[in-house]
C-alpha cells in the first residue's frame, strides 16, 4: 500500500468517526439534513454516498436515487415525486442526483420542453427556500471532473463486467454532450445559488482526494457541537462459551470457500 493510501485510508476512517458523530447529532436534534449531489456521469457521486454512509447505522440516513418517472409522476407538479424523500426529524438523506435533473440532464438531452425548463429555474430557487424556512439544512455539490478523465473512467466501467451497470444509454449518448453539460451547469449555479441553499464545486477528477475535501466540507457546514463516542465495557460472560447448535432440520450451506 503507498503512502498516498495510507493517508487517504487514515483520513477516510478519522472522518467516518465525525459522520457517525453527525448522525447522533441529527438524532438528539432532531434536525433534518439534506444533501444533494450531482455532477457529471462517472464523477464519483455513488462512491462518494457509499463512503459517507459505509460506517452509520442503517436506520439514520437514507440514499434517493429516483429513475425515470413514469407516467403518473409525469403528470405531475416537477417537485412532487421528490417531497416524500424528504429529511424527517433525525434523519440523513442522500440524493444521489435530484430534482437538478431538469436542469442540465432532461435539457441536453430532449427530455423536457424548453418551458418546462425555465419554468423550472425560477421554481427550484422558490422551493428550496420553503424547505430550508422550515429547517431543513440543505447542501448542494457539483462533482466537477475533466472529459479526459471521464472519459478514463467510462473506459473502465467497460472493461470491467462488475461495473457495467453504471453505464446506461443516457450515459453513453451524452459523451458528445461535454461542452453542452457544462454550458447547463454554469446556468443552473448562476440562476439557483441563493444565500440560503448554495452550490458547493468539488474538484473530482482524483476520487479519494474529491471524496475527502467533500466529506470535510460536511462537516464543516453542520453547526453541531457533539461529544465523542461513549467507550462500551463488555461484562464477562457467565460460564463457558456456548456453540451454534441448531436443530437437525435446519439446511446447512456448503463450505466451498478454498484454502
Amino acid at each position: 500500500m503507498s503512502k498516498q493510501d495510507k493517508l487517504y485510508n487514515h483520513t477516510m476512517e478519522a472522518l467516518q468517526i465525525e459522520l457517525a458523530g453527525l448522525h447522533r447529532w441529527l438524532q438528539r436534534s432532531g434536525k433534518r439534513l439534506a444533501v444533494l449531489f450531482e455532477g457529471r456521469d462517472a464523477a464519483g457521486k455513488g462512491g462518494t454516498i457509499k463512503r459517507i454512509t459505509e460506517s452509520m447505522d442503517t436506520r439514520g440516513y437514507r440514499i434517493a436515487a429516483l429513475g425515470k418517472p413514469d407516467e403518473v409522476e409525469a403528470s405531475q407538479w416537477y417537485f412532487q415525486r421528490y417531497v416524500p424523500h424528504l429529511p424527517a426529524a433525525g434523519e440523513l438523506v442522500l440524493f444521489d442526483r435530484s430534482w437538478y435533473n431538469r436542469a442540465v440532464v432532461e435539457p441536453a438531452m430532449g427530455f423536457c420542453t424548453n418551458d418546462q425548463y425555465e419554468a423550472f429555474l425560477q421554481a427550484a430557487p422558490v422551493f428550496e427556500k420553503l424547505l430550508t424556512d422550515d429547517g431543513i439544512i440543505l447542501l448542494k455539490y457539483w462533482l466537477a471532473v475533466d472529459q479526459k478523465e471521464q472519459e478514463k473512467r467510462f473506459a473502465d466501467r467497460a472493461r470491467d463486467p462488475l461495473k457495467r451497470w453504471k453505464l446506461s444509454p443516457v450515459d453513453l449518448a451524452s459523451r458528445n454532450k461535454y461542452a453542452e453539460f457544462g454550458r447547463l451547469r454554469d446556468t443552473m449555479i448562476e440562476r439557483t445559488h441563493t444565500t440560503n441553499a448554495p452550490w458547493f464545486v468539488v474538484d473530482f477528477n482524483d476520487q479519494k482526494r474529491g471524496r475527502v475535501n467533500l466529506i470535510r466540507h460536511l462537516l464543516e457546514q453542520v453547526p453541531r457541537h457533539d461529544k465523542p463516542i461513549p467507550a462500551v465495557k463488555l461484562p464477562k460472560l457467565k460460564g463457558k462459551p456456548k456453540r451454534e447448535n441448531i436443530g437437525e432440520k435446519a439446511l446447512w450451506v456448503p463450505d466451498t470457500f478454498g484454502g
